[in-house]
């Protein structure tokens, strides 16, 4: 019987991490693409047995990789799941967005995804896979980082389309739009602001910020056969935030009413 492999992409860092460990619970192979290959390999050794945690460099952003990313995964199995996750973002403002900026964020957060799709495309129809975008709550509204938040909008414009395309071969493609992540990154931002997610939970509804393993929670539903007849929608992940300001609806409760 052929083994099930899923491809995340961006593995190395907490979210990927956390996307691998949870969709081992349902495939026999997670293949851990990250452009730090050291980092892969180490967050590999981490997750388990190296029969089961396969760790790659690709740079996501290269044709070439991509494909070679495809031709790797198709030699460990029956590529059944997608996770397009590696992104970053730079530019706070839209006036510190230089082009370079502009052009490497849609590159990491927009093309990529196109890439690795396509890289894998035949495989997915083969499989009838599934293929989950990890978008952000900053594609849905404005919350800065504009050259990021332009492309997060974009992958989920491009979510649908690949629903709507390849929906015909069994493809399913989905995306998950989190709010703030506790990653490292922002727990060195905690250790030079303790009040950092005291101040960011006023914001939330749940009065908490996202764990790496709420995202990884609904990859995995999304990517299983209970979301079987789920496809083209994005869910967000991010405690309310999208729903409702909750400082704001405090606010405005104690007001005047006309």
């Amino acid at each position: 019987m052929s083994r099930s492999v899923a491809i995340v992409t961006g593995a190395a860092g907490d979210i990927g991490r956390a996307i691998a460990r949870r969709l081992a619970e349902d495939h026999d192979i997670v293949l851990l693409a990250d452009i730090d290959a050291s980092a892969a390999e180490e967050a590999a050794r981490a997750l388990g047995p190296a029969e089961r945690f396969v760790a790659l460099k690709v740079d996501v952003t290269s044709e070439a990789d991509t494909a070679s990313m495809a031709k790797v995964a198709a030699g460990l199995g029956v590529v059944r799941t997608l996770v397009n996750n590696a992104g970053a973002a730079r530019a706070v403002s839209l006036h510190d967005t230089t082009p370079e900026i502009w052009r490497a964020d849609t590159a990491l957060n927009l093309e990529a995804a196109f890439l690795c799709f396509r890289a894998v495309e035949d495989l997915l129809k083969a499989s009838q896979g599934s293929v989950v975008n990890i978008a952000s709550v900053n594609g849905m509204a404005v919350f800065g980082h504009p050259a990021y938040s332009a492309a997060k909008a974009g992958l989920l414009h491009f979510t649908r389309l690949v629903a709507v395309e390849y929906g015909k071969f069994g493809i399913r493609a989905n995306a998950v739009a989190p709010g703030t992540v506790r990653t490292q990154a922002w727990e060195a931002r905690a250790a030079s602001n303790p009040n950092v997610f005291e101040e960011a939970r006023r914001w939330y509804p749940l009065r908490r910020v996202v764990d790496p393993a709420d995202v990884a929670n609904a990859v995995g539903f999304l990517a299983s056969p209970l979301a079987g007849a789920i496809t083209g929608v994005c869910l967000p992940v991010d405690c309310g935030l999208t729903a409702g300001q909750a400082e704001l609806a405090h606010t405005f409760s104690q007001s005047d009413h006309y």
